[in-house]
């Protein structure tokens, strides 16, 4: 049990965290986590109530001498984001999750570790339960499929909550108090074509792998400059289809579009067995080029072909489509597009290529553009709407678009969250303006009026299986988190 994240301070807190690492809840899975959250509140004996959405909010009294003390809302996130490894074969809606202790942090074996917003929620769990606290009324708000499309906030009303005070507990940066964040909106993109079935009996298929890279949160990672395997791959083809006319068959990139995607497949077909011989040699120098491209940023890139037999399953991409959805791939824009010119180091707007997928006579381009500015988000998705317009795709089309969080710096909350902080650590902590998406922005544009945070601790690079989570930072967490409920 030395490794066993069950031993970890505080207690409390880790041990409701293992319980959710047992249960599957990955986006637009949450039958078993809404039940499990529901089951947890009743056995409680505190009012226990659930939406339309699956979204639960669990209602504790206020403890003796703090009953005209404001309701608190306590708000995070049920479901993970379900990335593993491709050496991993791992099932986010039946496996359970690996947790371990690796020194400083918590982290996962091969997979995401569901840190965010797990802590979070096992954070309220553990307040909800406790005996030894002292707090106005609370109530703990568990959203549903935040990482999909933020569908639980979408759904929250006056009424499913009570409170004026909102703590949401997704941010990822101990020391840091979040106050504002982007809006965003997907782009879809779509060619459909008949794929054609005849190959030359001469040709050779070819599958090239592209993996290694890290990924990450496409909102929290976007300005670190990591590398986007849809890119990179699409680099490759395109050279490949000028200097060696090959037909591509199957392209296979991202599987989620708020994850930058950190590998990509493709299924190639040349004619010849000398041009698979220069395919390789191709792969190989792209491999070295990536690398020194990266060095720094990434680890070590890996980029593979291989001899596949050509089946009756390997079909060609028309060689007009794989024309026109090459050279738009290249011509987009992709990550940061501008940062803040008042708030330092802080982007302003980004688009995520996420996902490449074809099948079946049927290619899929999916984008996720964030902004802190309505106007420069719509201003993003018009340019890739334009790109595959020239470019002849059946379907481009904007949609999902969710609001910003405007920032409030005058917030009672965060005077009062600022004093405590600076009693508890002799230091100010930063008040941040955060690129990815956050919950306040929808809740609030549904229950106007609440005074709305965002803090949490340490986690680095969600939304990969690098995830992790630093230990000493929950305890920080919870020790302000308690504090703030009781000078609140």
């Amino acid at each position: 049990m030395e490794n066993s994240i069950l031993n970890l301070k505080p207690l409390n807190v880790w041990k409701h965290f293992y319980a959710l690492t047992q249960i599957p809840r990955p986006s637009g899975h949450s039958k078993e986590i809404t039940a499990f959250i529901e089951s947890f509140g009743k056995k409680l004996g505190l009012e226990t109530t659930r939406d339309a959405a699956n979204n639960i909010c669990i209602r504790k009294p206020a403890t003796p001498g703090y009953e005209n003390k404001p309701t608190i809302i306590l708000q995070s996130h049920l479901d993970m984001v379900p990335q593993a490894n491709s050496d991993i074969p791992f099932d986010f809606t039946k496996d359970k999750i690996e947790a371990y202790v690796d020194g400083d942090w918590v982290k996962a074996k091969g997979t995401t570790l569901g840190a965010d917003n797990g802590i979070g929620v096992a954070t309220t769990m553990a307040i909800l339960q406790a005996n030894d606290l002292q707090h106005g009324p609370l109530e703990g708000l568990f959203t549903t499929d935040e990482e999909t499309g933020m569908y639980g906030a979408i759904a929250v009303r006056p009424g499913f909550i009570n409170g004026k005070i909102m703590l949401n507990l997704d941010s990822e940066l101990d020391g840091e108090i979040y106050i504002g964040c982007a809006g965003g909106e997907d782009v879809t993109v779509q060619y459909q074509y008949q794929d054609e079935e005849w190959i030359p009996k001469e040709d050779v298929a070819v599958k090239v792998s592209l993996t290694g890279l890290k990924g990450g949160h496409s909102g929290v990672d976007i300005h670190l400059g990591r590398a986007n395997a849809n890119k990179l791959m699409f680099r490759f083809l395109k050279d490949a289809l000028l200097t060696y006319d090959i037909r591509l068959s199957s392209i296979s990139g991202g599987s989620l579009r708020n994850a930058i995607p950190r590998e990509a497949f493709a299924v190639i077909v040349v004619d010849g067995k000398e041009k698979y011989e220069r395919i390789q040699e191709m792969v190989a120098g792209y491999e070295d080029l990536f690398n020194k491209e990266f060095a720094g940023i990434e680890n070590k890139i890996e980029f593979k072909a291989e001899f596949v037999k050509i089946t009756p399953e390997i079909k060609l991409i028309p060689k007009n489509i794989q024309t026109r959805l090459t050279h738009a791939i290249i011509a987009c824009p992709n990550n940061v597009i501008n940062m803040f010119s008042e708030i330092p180091d802080t982007v302003e707007t980004s688009i995520n290529m996420a996902i490449v997928q074809s099948s079946e006579g049927l290619t899929d381009v999916k984008f996720l553009a964030r902004s802190s500015s309505e106007s420069k988000k719509t201003a993003i998705c018009s340019s890739i709407e334009s790109v595959f317009t020239l470019a002849k795709a059946d379907l481009v089309e904007a949609g999902n678009g969710y609001p910003g969080w405007d920032p409030n710096p005058k917030s009672a909350v965060l005077a009062i969250m600022e004093r405590v902080f600076e009693e508890q650590r002799g230091e100010k902590p930063k008040v941040e303006v955060m690129h990815a998406g956050l919950e306040c922005g929808i809740i609030l544009s549904n229950v106007p009026g609440l005074d709305t945070v965002s803090f949490g601790p340490t986690i680095k690079f969600p939304h990969s299986p690098d995830e992790k989570v630093e230990i000493a930072t929950v305890q920080k967490f919870w020790d302000y988190l308690t504090a703030i409920l009781k000078n609140i």
